[in-house]
């Protein structure tokens, strides 16, 4: 069997394997799920994915997924703005607000220090969360960063940040293992973690 369709079909199987958690077996089998399904189908898809990057954009404040600037959280007079949550990713600010537990705002750094990785701290937002801090009546900082080798780095750096200021830096409880990341935590774990949090400085 030769020809367009196949070479379509080839195409497509390639983009699904770049999908992370996807190998070669399971690209073939959307591959071809798409191919059965009515063009309806697919066009809905194309349009849902053009949609995330056509509308989704970061907010300014914080730096969560957005499609309105400032986002829900950073706009809700609600939270408590004196106390900034601080995570590597929004997958993980979402693992958060999934547990309700969390009153105040967040700050998303967009990854973490990684000088091997090319990442250093100027390739973060940190400097955009110190002048939140600065600008404003923040009295608590939770360094909510995965508790690997590169978070724990991470979160020393931005401790030695704040050591002039009157803020509280604290970190949540070490009820989650090293080496995990929090957008695979339970509930339960998470909320072990909130509630417990130490203090740093």
């Amino acid at each position: 069997m030769n020809g367009e369709p196949l070479e379509s079909l080839a195409r497509l199987k390639e983009r699904f394997q770049q999908l992370p958690g996807v190998g070669p077996r399971s690209a073939e089998r959307l591959a071809f799920f798409v191919l059965r399904e009515p063009k309806e189908f697919a066009e809905s898809l194309s349009n849902a994915i053009l949609d995330i990057k056509q509308k989704i954009i970061h907010c300014k404040t914080c730096f969560n997924l957005t499609e309105s600037d400032p986002c829900a959280i950073c706009s809700n007079p609600r939270r408590d703005r004196s106390e900034i949550w601080v995570v590597e990713q929004p997958k993980d600010l979402i693992s958060l607000e999934r547990t309700g537990l969390v009153q105040g705002v967040y700050h998303v750094l967009m990854g973490h220090i990684a000088p091997l990785e090319g990442v250093e701290p100027e390739n973060l937002t940190i400097d955009a969360l110190v002048q939140r801090v600065r600008d404003g009546s923040v009295r608590e900082v939770v360094l909510a960063l995965n508790p690997t080798l590169e978070g724990d780095g991470t979160s020393l750096h931005i401790q030695s940040l704040f050591s002039e200021f009157d803020v509280h830096v604290t970190r949540p409880a070490r009820g989650l293992a090293v080496g995990s990341q929090l957008e695979y935590a339970t509930p339960s774990m998470l909320e072990s973690a909130i509630r417990g949090r130490s203090k740093l400085s």
